[in-house]
């Protein structure tokens, strides 16, 4: 995610750390390499130039020059002008109405039927609601089918009316409908156009003021950069709509239109998009996405994600198997399923500050554990349960029948290890202590909410 703008401000940042003193000449040089990069990242001139004479303005009025360590402290304002850019504090959703009724516009090929049902599945499971899925797409070839198709993958109900071509009417029907049914959440999901045309328009705006949504978001596609901040511009013109949803952020490497698409239509981006599953969907933050783009990672969201997926109950149990030594690959399989559960791992890799920087010629696969299970299930159950008999003829078997070579299954048994004789050191006092610690950095600048 925003590998190449991230890369650049790196580079820029670099030019401060190869001289022994700082000046206003390398600070000045450094801010045109900033302004290069965002330029670079699809950033619209004029917000870019701002944004550098902002951080100027900021860093003579702070005595950049004269403080311990002036390249920290421009990173920080750097860092601070990033996350007023993108919008400052974290926008929320309304969901005052009984029902609430939210209204999805957006382009074609958006992904905007998609991130209909992540948001369906993010009020079900995150906020109780009780969606309802309204399909008002009645140009596109098999739209109502695919909204049906996403509404059956995360059991959210479905309303269409296929022989009705008057999106106005199915939409006022279909809140009928949630009223009387118990629907306390209804997502109208719009046709879209392969560009902004009049007729589009004309109809997004007769149901939208038919049915007076409490939320009107815009889905853009945050890989078209500037075209992304235009189309917004046009739809907001017309709608007024009340946030942004970024789709695709994961495959985005420039950055260009999370980064200036608020400062343009004065709107907060209010989710992304992070993947294909129905579960790739973050509230965004615009603080956390400013560290993200300065290689500082996003420890935050990374324990959010890994208390989501914490199961209790589990790591009871494996407590209790490392205590009496009988950690076995079936533990170590249902721990790799649950890392899966958090996203995929470029994305998680992200997260954790300094990776990014620290493996940036690695190629970081989203199966990265496809040859680890393969080895794990060509395993017997005793193996398994007991990894300390498989000797040399047993890791020949397993790797031919993992499909991968003898090296591998040794160097799984050798992590493994690693990985158990770690485990054991933090069941005892020392690792009690560091977890104890690690508790009472709650609530402490810089340690993460939640912590436990």
């Amino acid at each position: 995610m925003f590998d190449n703008l991230s890369d650049k401000l790196d580079k820029a940042f670099h030019i401060l750390k190869g001289h022994g003193k700082i000046t206003e000449v390398n600070v000045a040089e450094t801010l045109k390499e900033v302004r290069r990069a965002l330029l670079d990242a699809d950033v619209n001139f004029k917000i870019a130039k701002d944004f550098t004479t902002k951080v100027k303005e900021k860093a003579i009025g702070q005595n950049v020059l004269t403080t311990l360590q002036p390249g920290q402290l421009l990173v920080k304002i750097v860092k601070d002008e990033l996350t007023e850019l993108m919008g400052g504090d974290v926008a929320g959703i309304n969901l005052s109405g009984n029902p609430t009724v939210i209204l999805m516009s957006g382009l074609q090929g958006s992904g905007k039927t998609t991130f209909s049902g992540k948001l369906a599945n993010y009020l079900q499971t995150k906020k109780n609601k009780k969606p309802l899925l309204v399909a008002c797409d009645i140009y596109r070839p098999a739209a109502i089918q695919q909204l049906y198709v996403v509404g059956d993958s995360i059991a959210v109900e479905v309303y269409s009316e296929p022989e009705n071509k008057n999106p106005v009417e199915i939409a006022q029907n279909a809140i009928k409908h949630a009223k009387a049914n118990g629907f306390n959440v209804v997502i109208v999901d719009t046709a879209g156009r392969l560009a902004v045309d009049e007729a589009m328009m004309t109809e997004i705006s007769n149901v939208h003021k038919a049915i007076q949504p409490h939320e009107t978001l815009f889905v853009v596609d945050s890989m078209t950069g500037q075209d992304a901040v235009n189309t917004a511009k046009a739809f907001n013109d017309r709608l007024n709509f009340d946030g942004v949803i970024l789709t695709k952020l994961d495959g985005d490497t420039r950055g260009g239109a999370a980064i200036s698409i608020k400062s343009v239509v004065n709107k907060p981006i209010k989710f992304v998009g992070t993947g294909e599953k129905m579960d790739a969907i973050d509230v965004f933050y615009p603080s956390r996405m400013a560290e993200r783009i300065l290689g500082m990672g996003d420890v935050v969201s990374l324990v959010e994600r890994a208390q989501e997926q914490f199961d209790e109950e589990e790591a009871r149990k494996i407590q209790k198997k490392i205590a009496k030594n009988e950690f076995g690959f079936d533990d170590f399989l249902s721990q790799i399923q649950q890392v899966k559960k958090m996203g995929n791992m470029k994305d998680l890799v992200g997260m954790i500050p300094g990776a990014t920087k620290a493996m940036k010629d690695v190629e970081i696969e989203d199966d990265a554990f496809k040859s680890i299970e393969a080895i794990i299930h060509s395993m017997t159950p005793k193996e398994r349960s007991k990894p300390v008999i498989i000797d040399v003829k047993r890791k020949a078997r397993i790797a031919k029948g993992s499909g991968t070579k003898i090296e591998q299954v040794n160097q799984l048994m050798k992590q493994f290890e690693q990985m158990s004789k770690m485990m054991k050191i933090m069941q005892g006092p020392g690792g009690k202590n560091m977890m104890k610690m690690m508790g009472n950095m709650k609530g402490m600048p810089g340690g993460a909410p939640g912590m436990r």
